[in-house]
């Protein structure tokens, strides 16, 4: 899955905060995401974020 730091990753399920919305800060093995409703930080292993993404949202197509 074609992932880049700058994404907005739309999750299937929502964040406790309400938001589905979480920005991706770091790629590799480990993926760092900030929620964009409460700015809330999270850290987790790349296979279970591409499994929970429904769309991936950029700003800039190339």
């Amino acid at each position: 899955m074609d992932v880049r730091v700058g994404d907005i990753l739309e999750m299937k399920k929502p964040h406790p905060c309400g938001s589905k919305q979480f920005e991706v800060l770091r790629v590799g093995m480990d993926f760092k995401i900030r929620c964009k409703g409460c700015g809330h930080e999270v850290m987790a292993a790349r296979a279970k974020i591409e499994k929970n993404i429904r769309k991936i949202i950029r700003e800039t197509e190339e």
